[in-house]
């Protein structure tokens, strides 16, 4: 690959990183609103569909970026964007500790007890999501590798559903049973919080999916890349 073509390459992947970097840390510190979106307007377990946490909508954008960065960069860069975001995430959890801990002036427009009940149990948030992203995020490039080695770099739709499917679950139970267990969500809420999130993440990812062949018909056609090809960064 030309020099030229490699500079660029490494800018994308740098913006690409930056977006979902972004996106996680994000998630974790708006979690705690939660609203309504329920074209359907029944429920389920007692749960309205959908009765999700305002933190999902950034979250599957992190998705479809692994998939990405997956499919052009290979595994390795993928899961470099995994640990990234993970040192993301604790970094602003050790910021926002220390802003919490800083009292605030009589003056402040946001006082303690706001500040407080916002950002108080973004480290509970952080922990829960970090367990839950870090199983999820890594499922989700395993099953995504091991389906393009299956079907030799075709069906790219394939291996984008089945992959952000499942690891869209294993996501959402984890960070439910964290976040109950540390009694931040009402033990009968499980059930159908987790129906909600995972059929919400559903229509999410199957909505990506010509977004993801978008993303890939661009890198390719503006690299030269063949079916299965990669870009070695190195």
């Amino acid at each position: 690959m030309p020099l030229k073509d490699k500079l660029l390459a490494h800018r994308i992947y740098l913006f690409l990183g930056a977006l979902f970097i972004t996106s996680l840390v994000v998630s974790n510190l708006i979690f705690q609103k939660f609203f309504y979106w329920y074209p359907i307007g029944s429920e389920i377990f007692g749960t309205k569909l959908f009765e999700i946490s305002v933190g999902i909508l950034p979250y599957p954008i992190t998705f479809l970026i692994t998939d990405l960065i997956s499919e052009i960069y290979g595994k390795k860069r993928a899961n470099d964007i995994v640990i990234a975001g993970i040192f993301a995430s604790f970094f602003s959890m050790l910021i926002i500790y220390t802003a919490n801990a800083v009292p605030a002036t009589e003056w402040s427009p946001v006082d303690n007890e706001l500040f407080s009940t916002v950002f108080g149990s973004t480290a509970i948030a952080v922990f829960a999501s970090m367990m839950a992203y870090l199983l999820a995020q890594f499922f989700d490039i395993h099953i995504y590798h091991f389906w393009k080695k299956i079907t030799k770099g075709k069906h790219l739709w394939l291996r984008n559903n089945f992959s952000t499917f499942s690891s869209q679950f294993v996501d959402t139970a984890t960070v439910l049973l964290l976040l109950c267990s540390f009694g931040k969500i009402e033990w009968e809420r499980f059930t159908g919080l987790l129906v909600a999130g995972f059929l919400f993440k559903v229509l999410i990812a199957a909505f990506d999916t010509p977004f993801l062949y978008l993303g890939v018909y661009i890198f390719r056609k503006r690299f030269s890349l063949k079916v299965n090809e990669e870009i070695d960064l190195n």
